[in-house]
């Protein structure tokens, strides 16, 4: 048996967990890390960077199908998916091999963690390594549902669709998050006929309906049907095809596609960490439990990222990477802040961006808040480039007006949504808000009308105007 020790062990290489053990490193600490390989984290080789290399692809498609509409006529659109494919692998080996680079200046162990006891990991067989603090940080997996039927008819997860190499000519997406809306989405516009299940009214159920509704709208436009209130019953396998029996309000209906992507979520993976032997608790479905210094139930131990199961995002384990870092290292109670570190985005068409609280949140909190909103098919810019779909709106706090959250659903909404975190950062009103100077034409400056909308209602008004109201629970203004 080899045993080793250091001042903290980072279990998990992927983004969060290269995080924390730079960190801990530049403040001195003697650091290793652990992973069971393959190296490079989940985003570099399962998650953001294949898929978003994917999407561009049928981004592109599908913009040049569209292009007639600014007077541009193609002859004919033909996605290439052995080529689509081998560009991904490409950008996928070139990040992943930045990644190890970086791994490898560290002592690395490869191979399963098993906790001993509070102090000590065992990497494999034969290695026991002991540290003063330990970072958990092994991310998520995908989890098939007990579905009757699934697992004999088969279907493919999140991982495989981005190892296709070619489109089926059919397929049904079960769920409406981000994972299915974006690969849902790429799937129909490299030429598969897609059908989206999902369980709730609206895809993106946690978010507000009128930004699920409007992604809707958008996939409709597209022939991209969804199937909403959908209870699974059952799957089975007829011939050629796979068959998913579900009931629409209380209506039996059979939904017959070449293929199944499952996109149902992920879950924490713990799958052999031993935890009850760190002393550290979690929630089978819920994660790892922390506190807000990202300590465990053992305080000598931290978790961050998707095996907390608090937000599934790289940037959000990168930031707990380090805040974990600095207080293993120090002894300190840094504690998370996820005003702003929680915005995200989703990369269907339109783009999907939101920082801050939605009005869902505000309500549910009773907290008073005035909304400004603004159409995209209102803006001049976005009539230009003939990015009409989706809207934007700012909700601020009532009376004062500092930014609480502010949605994008639209062209760029990745990119514009930066502005709002920045606004938020420095707890921005809507009122300084509205007087940044914005460049002209441009999409940005859409942010403007939502910010003036907002003042207005927050009293820049004549004296003896009658009194706003402002939404609270079960409203909205």
């Amino acid at each position: 048996m080899i045993e080793r020790s250091y001042d903290v062990v980072v279990v998990g290489a992927g983004s969060g967990g290269y995080a924390s053990a730079r960190t801990a490193r530049d403040m001195g600490a003697s650091v290793a890390l652990v992973d069971h390989g393959p190296l490079g984290g989940l985003c570099i080789l399962r998650g953001c960077m294949p898929s978003k290399a994917f999407i561009a692809s049928s981004d592109a498609a599908y913009d040049a199908r569209e292009a007639r509409g600014l007077g541009i006529n193609a002859a004919s659109i033909s996605p290439d998916m052995p080529f689509v494919a081998a560009r991904k692998r490409g950008l996928v080996k070139s990040f992943a091999d930045y990644r190890i680079e970086g791994i490898a200046t560290f002592p690395l162990y490869e191979g399963n963690a098993t906790f001993l006891s509070p102090a000590q990991l065992r990497v494999g067989g034969e290695t026991v390594l002991a540290a003063k603090r330990f970072i958990i940080a092994t991310g998520s997996i995908t989890t098939p549902p007990a579905i009757p039927g699934l697992a004999e008819a088969g279907f493919i997860d999140s991982d495989a669709v981005l190892e296709l190499e070619r489109i089926p000519k059919s397929v049904i997406v079960l769920g409406g998050g981000y994972t299915a809306c974006e690969l849902g989405q790429f799937l129909s516009r490299m030429g598969a006929r897609t059908t989206i299940v999902i369980r709730s009214g609206h895809v993106l159920s946690h978010s507000d309906p009128d930004v699920g509704v409007a992604l809707m709208e958008a996939f409709a436009e597209e022939s991209i049907e969804v199937v909403a209130h959908a209870r699974l019953i059952r799957v089975e396998r007829r011939g050629a095809e796979r068959v998913v029996h579900v009931a629409v309000d209380g209506v039996e209906r059979e939904i017959a596609a070449e293929e199944i992507f499952l996109a149902l979520g992920r879950s924490p993976n713990v799958a052999g960490l031993d935890l009850a032997s760190a002393g550290v608790e979690h929630d089978p479905t819920g994660g790892i439990r922390i506190d807000s210094s990202l300590r465990t139930s053992n305080p000598n131990v931290f978790a961050i990222g998707d095996v907390t199961g608090k937000f599934l995002l790289v940037h959000v384990a990168i930031y707990e990477g380090e805040v974990a870092a600095r207080n293993a290292v120090s002894d300190a109670f840094e504690n998370v802040d996820y005003r702003t570190v929680s915005a995200h985005t989703i990369f269907c068409d339109p783009q999907v961006a939101r920082v801050g609280k939605s009005e869902r949140t505000l309500q549910r909190a009773e907290i008073p808040y005035v909304v400004g909103r603004y159409a995209f098919a209102e803006h001049g810019k976005a009539m230009c480039l003939g990015k009409t779909k989706g809207f934007v709106k700012i909700m601020a706090e009532a009376p004062g007006g500092e930014i609480l959250g502010a949605t994008v659903v639209g062209a760029q909404a990745s990119e514009l949504i930066h502005e709002m975190i920045v606004a938020m950062h420095y707890h921005a009103t809507v009122q300084a808000f509205m007087r940044i100077p914005h460049l002209h034409p441009t999409l940005a400056e859409i942010w403007t009308y939502p910010a003036e909308e907002c003042a207005a209602l927050l009293g820049m008004r004549e004296p003896g105007d009658e009194q706003i109201e402002v939404a609270t629970s079960g409203t909205a203004s």
